[in-house]
């Protein structure tokens, strides 16, 4: 038997989207933090519906992901960089995968 999501109440719906201070404790970093990756370019991809931004569960994993290493050494995935202004040069090779 299927359940409809129109008939659950709101604190039984499936968790998608976070807003900025939830995704933001859900990736340990403070709410400003996240806001400045975000106006740099250097976090997760998010959605702006209106003047609500809003992280899926699963931008936010693969973000957290790309940045895991094995050992200090391990150069990692990409280059997450510190949330400040970057050249686009910089962004771009951040950006490409590490081998």
């Amino acid at each position: 038997m299927s359940t409809n999501l129109e008939d659950l109440p709101p604190q039984d719906l499936p968790l998608l989207y976070l807003r900025t201070p939830e995704a933001a404790r859900l990736i340990g970093l403070s709410i400003r933090t996240l806001e400045k990756h975000r106006i740099y370019g250097t976090g997760p991809c998010y959605a702006k519906l209106g003047g609500l931004v809003v992280y899926r569960l699963e931008d936010l994993e693969a973000w957290v992901d790309s940045a895991v290493k094995a050992s200090t050494s391990d150069p990692g995935k990409v280059v997450v960089l510190p949330a400040r202004r970057h050249t686009q040069a910089e962004l771009e090779q951040a950006r490409q995968p590490r081998r």
